[in-house]
C-alpha cells in the first residue's frame, strides 16, 4: 500500500478544515438552506460550491502550470457518473446535506447529520461489498481519462475563465435583485 508523507497528510487535514470553516460560515451546513437550493428558491448553495470550483480549478491548473503537482484525472465512466449522481441527488435530498456539508454539520453538532454520516458510512462500506460484482457492468462505458479541454484540444484557462464568471455574474445577478 501506498503512503502518503505526513506533510502531504497535514495539507490535506488543513486545507479540508479550511474548506469546512467556509462552508459552515457560508451556511452550507444547514439543510433548510440546502431544500430552498434544490427546490430552486435559494441558489446561495450552488454559489458557494461554484465558487470552491471555480478557486479548484484556478489553483490546480495554476499548481500544474508551476510544476508542484499532475493532474490525475479519473476516466470517465457514463454509467458510473449516472448512478453515482442519481445516488448524491437522492442522499442529499433525503438527508439535505452532501459529504461536505454533512461533516461541516457534524463539526457544529447538528444530530441529524451525525446519522448521515452513519448513513454514509454504512453507504460505502456497502458499495465496496457490491462493487466486485457490478464492476463489469459500471465500467463498459469508458470513455477514457477525458477533460473538456482535452476534448476540445483547448487550455483549460477559458473553462476556467467561463467558470469564473459564470459564478461572478450569478453572484452579481442575486446582489442587484437582493438591493431592489
Amino acid at each position: 500500500m501506498k503512503r502518503d508523507p505526513l506533510g502531504k497528510l497535514a495539507l490535506g487535514l488543513a486545507t479540508g478544515t479550511a474548506f469546512g470553516a467556509f462552508l459552515q460560515r457560508g451556511g452550507a451546513s444547514d439543510a433548510d438552506l440546502i431544500l430552498e437550493q434544490l427546490l430552486l428558491r435559494d441558489s446561495a448553495i450552488a454559489r458557494i460550491m461554484g465558487t470552491a470550483a471555480a478557486a479548484g480549478s484556478f489553483g490546480t491548473h495554476g499548481l500544474r502550470e508551476a510544476g508542484a503537482t499532475e493532474l490525475d484525472v479519473k476516466p470517465f465512466q457514463v454509467r458510473s457518473v449516472i448512478l453515482g449522481g442519481v445516488a448524491f441527488g437522492a442522499g442529499m435530498a433525503i438527508l439535505g446535506y452532501c459529504p461536505g456539508t454533512t461533516l461541516a454539520a457534524v463539526g457544529e453538532g447538528r444530530r441529524d447529520a451525525m446519522f448521515g454520516l452513519l448513513g454514509m458510512v454504512a453507504g460505502a462500506l456497502a458499495f465496496i461489498r457490491v462493487y466486485p460484482r457490478i464492476k463489469e457492468v459500471v465500467e463498459a462505458t469508458d470513455l477514457g481519462k477525458v477533460t473538456l479541454p482535452s476534448a476540445t484540444r483547448t487550455s483549460p484557462w477559458p473553462w476556467v475563465a467561463g467558470l469564473a464568471g459564470l459564478v461572478a455574474t450569478a453572484t452579481l445577478v442575486r446582489h442587484a435583485r437582493a438591493t431592489r
